[in-house]
């Protein structure tokens, strides 16, 4: 019960904050995710998709207070070949809403953020996707297998122009994403999310 009144009461705040920002607008962009486990060099990064809103309020220029509230695609590709399958790969796919809310500075038209943030995980799947692009199975995974709150680590930067914003931001996941005890929590023991972002931002005002 209190994870469903701060996944409601999170984002109304934010819109109600968003309204009196100095800059507010939207934001779209493409992810290259992972998960991160500890003694495993060889991680399969995965492509997905980030979009949402975004404002700023200005403590005293030029230092102030950044904040979003997004949709993102996280998680991880297996690639296999082999007699039966073929070749093809895996695609396992986590995906949240998420809030960061970053301490911000500007040095001219860039502005350096950085701070935490906190996801709240909607729905999981896994695809197994031919080489030729062709899906051919989903399967749905059970969210009570995974840790539904997820949260870490936020670091980026955004060029700004008249109107809008190109951003970069690197997300490090502080906690694992298997539930301890379950399925998920076995297999992907230490596992944590890691994703690095390229966005496109429309401003409202500036």
């Amino acid at each position: 019960m209190k994870k469903r009144i701060i996944l409601v009461v999170l984002p109304m705040l934010l819109l109600a904050v968003s309204a009196q920002a100095q800059v507010g607008g939207l934001k779209i962009g493409g992810t290259l995710s992972n998960l991160y486990v500890e003694d495993v060099d060889d991680e399969n990064s995965k492509l997905g998709f980030t979009a949402g809103i975004f404002g700023r309020t200005s403590f005293a220029e030029p230092i102030g207070l950044r904040y979003e509230l997004l949709y993102s695609s996280k998680g991880a590709e297996v690639t296999y070949n082999n007699f039966i399958q073929g070749s093809g790969k895996y695609k396992f796919n986590l995906n949240y809403i998420k809030l960061p809310v970053m301490f911000s500075v500007k040095a001219g038209p860039v502005d350096f953020h950085a701070g935490p943030y906190f996801g709240y995980l909607i729905g999981a799947n896994v695809k197994d996707v031919d080489s030729d692009g062709t899906i051919n199975e989903v399967e749905q995974l059970d969210r009570d297998d995974f840790n539904t709150l997820d949260y870490g680590a936020a670091f980026g930067l955004a060029f700004g122009f008249a109107g809008g914003e190109i951003g970069a931001r690197y997300n490090y996941g502080m906690r694992n994403i298997g539930e301890e005890g379950s399925f998920a929590g076995e297999a992907a023991s230490d596992a944590k999310n890691q994703t690095f972002t390229i966005s496109l931002g429309l401003k409202f005002n500036e």
